[in-house]
């Protein structure tokens, strides 16, 4: 099942994004579940927007608001399925449009007629005992994962674009506009060689369509983590849209 799809409004099973009235930005890590730090290394979200903040020296930093809690659907242990893994599922969607075998899959971390919609597996440390404490319909906390000051990388599906051409696709400079040549500015020129090969490469670039592809951006850094609406804001810009689902993991 794709992870990366088109994400609707409602960002958790049940809940939102707005029902904290309040936002407690905290930079201290939190060490409540600082067990679960070898347990999980990723979590799946959904990016919230983006936006600017001020550091202590007065550097403007771009950030991106990603909004988690991911709940446990299905535990896989090396009895049953050959190694141990997380299933951890997102968003929702209604029982109506899920067919019957995932209706039976996920029914257990379902409330009232919403289900998770996205499902990612994370794998766990074998010899973490600890990971039986959590039971299908758990939700996974922020802090739970990670810690401020962590370097992440985050994936997600790139804004799509749509067909372009070689200028806007691969930045290519395109033709003069001399010499009786006015209408050619944004072509590609030739794109292949005479009759050895006779052929054109594969892997030319071309004109084609742009975007829509799925992109990691490494070296990012948990900036802060808002536990009580669930928010990780990290430094730096992701791929996708707002509201689109991304993963989380660190480096």
């Amino acid at each position: 099942m794709s992870l990366f799809r088109p994400q609707p409004r409602s960002i958790f099973v049940g809940e939102s994004a707005d029902e904290s009235e309040s936002t407690s930005w905290s930079n201290q890590p939190s060490l409540k579940f600082a067990f679960m730090n070898q347990m999980l290394n990723a979590l799946i979200g959904q990016k919230l927007g983006q936006t600017q903040v001020f550091d202590e020296a007065g550097h403007r930093l771009p950030v991106t608001d990603i909004v988690t809690g991911p709940l446990v659907v299905q535990m896989k242990t090396i009895d049953k399925d050959g190694y141990f893994a997380l299933q951890l599922g997102w968003g929702v969607r209604k029982t109506k449009n899920t067919n019957k075998a995932l209706l039976g899959h996920l029914k257990k971390t379902g409330k009232g007629n919403m289900l998770p919609r996205f499902l990612r597996e994370v794998r766990i440390d074998a010899q973490d005992e600890r990971v039986k404490n959590l039971q299908i319909g758990d939700k996974i906390l922020p802090d739970q994962v990670f810690q401020v000051g962590d370097k992440v990388k985050v994936t997600g599906i790139s804004k799509a674009k749509g067909f372009a051409g070689v200028v806007k696709r691969h930045g290519m400079r395109g033709g003069p506009r001399t010499h009786g040549q006015s209408d050619r500015e944004r072509a590609p020129g030739s794109i292949g060689q005479t009759t050895t090969p006779g052929r054109v490469y594969k892997g030319k670039r071309m004109a084609g369509r742009m975007g829509g592809v799925t992109k990691t951006i490494k070296g990012l850094k948990i900036f802060a983590i808002d536990n009580q609406k669930q928010i990780i804001r990290v430094t730096g810009l992701i791929p996708g849209s707002s509201n689109s689902p991304v993963l989380i993991e660190k480096e």
